[in-house]
């Protein structure tokens, strides 16, 4: 599958994505330049980014006790400047909240810029590892070796005040 479309509009719009959905992501994260492995619908929850009909993007939160962790956030460059990616972490973000989740994690050594935008303050790889210690990103990374050499980040996600 080929993933280089001549975009003519600017219509996006969020799938969250089905089982039969991962072969797509997965073909996104490699045309992206990133990893696939420890990708599962187990336990987290994936959208896709479609501009104009076509998959240019994609993120995932994988789910603990209360918290996440967004992984997998990828938008194609010839779709970059559109919105994709901000519509994805937005959507990532209102299903944290939904979730009551009080704070999401992410790995990120490029990116900072990015995530700082959304909210996000650097954190360490323990509090991420203590956080979500199920979580599929984080036992690859535990198990791997790398999880030390990565920078975390995270956002504390706002509570609903109790009636009173």
């Amino acid at each position: 599958m080929t993933l280089n479309p001549a975009l003519t509009d600017t219509h996006i719009r969020l799938l969250q994505a089905a089982p039969g959905d991962f072969g797509t992501i997965h073909t996104l994260l490699k045309e992206c330049g990133l990893y696939t492995s420890s990708i599962t619908p187990e336990g987290s929850t994936y959208w896709l980014a479609m501009l104009d009909g076509l998959p240019g993007g994609c993120i995932g939160l994988e789910h603990g006790n209360g918290v996440s962790l967004i992984r997998s956030t990828a938008v194609l460059p010839q779709f970059r400047g559109h919105g994709l990616g901000r519509a994805l972490v937005s959507s990532a973000l209102t299903q944290a909240s939904l979730r009551g989740d009080h704070t999401v994690y992410l790995f990120s050594s490029e990116a900072g810029d990015y995530w700082q935008r959304f909210g996000f303050v650097p954190s360490s790889p323990a509090e991420v590892e203590a956080a979500l210690p199920e979580a599929p990103q984080v036992k690859s990374g535990v198990l791997r070796g790398w999880i030390q050499d990565e920078q975390v980040w995270k956002r504390a996600m706002p509570q609903p005040r109790a009636a009173g």
